[in-house]
């Protein structure tokens, strides 16, 4: 079955930034139909942005163990 092609807004990016790979997936879902290359685009910056997630959280978690112990926290 084909469907008629339809251009999406360019909105749709936002939810892959916002919420990762679960929005790329229903990005692409919700689109699939209309805009094929849009909603594939969607599925690219979903898994690019928890990429980015992953090197960010190893370079923090690599500056944790650099911190001193009497950095004045109180627990």
């Amino acid at each position: 079955m084909s469907y008629p092609e339809k251009t999406r807004s360019n909105m749709w990016f936002l939810v892959p930034i916002f919420f990762g790979m679960i929005g790329g997936i229903i990005a692409y879902l919700i689109i699939r139909k209309d805009d094929p290359q849009k909603a594939k685009k969607c599925i690219y910056v979903g898994i690019i942005m928890v990429i980015l997630g992953i090197i960010l959280n190893i370079s923090l978690a690599s500056e944790v163990s650099t911190l001193h112990p009497g950095f004045n926290v109180n627990i």
